[in-house]
């Protein structure tokens, strides 16, 4: 397989993590968003959306969007699972993934910072605040759904899912922006969790090839 991702997108990490659970061996292809790559045309015919991340499969099919790609994985590379056996289980995983990938990240991704400094004429310091007011919004309302459920090592259940997948990013473009995480506990602990694992630190910007200090 390849992946086509930057290093610093949440979305790409999300993929990165899913594959370093289950053990697939992939070719890390850069594509690198702020050199503005992933505008050139030969990426357009991996990506028609422009978009990261993009997975080549080993029969060559291409496949975009980050959850899309997870689940691709998981229905074809069953162990181990990244969502739960049961229907409700399944639901509130997505659910809790959704809260990320659909409420919290469209509003914080590259572009849409771009947008507000470039075209919009936000200052920095507004931009970041912007960010860190929707990053904290989102992760509180995360935190109330967390509530919610039975006590577990991580998001949901004692294994690793989708929802973690989507979490951990998350908690690291939210530390690099300095968003407050206090008053979090379940969603910290999920966290810190999921850093104690190998898979997770691979998977992590500092460990990828392209990575800029």
């Amino acid at each position: 397989m390849k992946l086509y991702n930057y290093f610093r997108s949440s979305a790409s990490f999300r993929v990165r993590i899913a594959l370093e659970l289950k053990g697939i061996g992939y070719e890390y292809l850069p594509v690198h968003l702020v050199k503005g790559e992933h505008k050139q045309e030969q990426f357009a015919a991996v990506s028609p959306s422009g978009l990261v991340p993009a997975l080549e499969t080993d029969e060559g099919e291409l496949l975009g969007q980050s959850m899309a790609i997870i689940e691709y994985l998981d229905e074809t590379h069953p162990q181990p699972p990244l969502l739960p056996a049961d229907a409700l289980g399944r639901a509130r995983v997505r659910a809790l993934a959704q809260l990320i990938a659909c409420e919290i990240h469209p509003l914080n991704n590259l572009r849409v910072l771009k947008y507000l400094v470039r075209e919009l004429k936000v200052e920095e310091e507004a931009k970041n605040t912007w960010y860190r007011h929707w990053v904290r919004t989102g992760l509180e309302s995360f935190e109330k759904e967390l509530q919610r459920l039975p006590a577990s090592t991580y998001c949901h259940g004692d294994t690793p899912t989708l929802a973690d997948c989507c979490l951990v990013p998350q908690i690291f473009n939210g530390q690099r922006f300095d968003v407050d995480l206090s008053g979090l506990p379940r969603t910290m602990a999920a966290f810190e969790a999921c850093m104690k694992l190998p898979a997770f630190r691979k998977a992590q910007p500092s460990s990828c090839p392209d990575n800029e200090a």
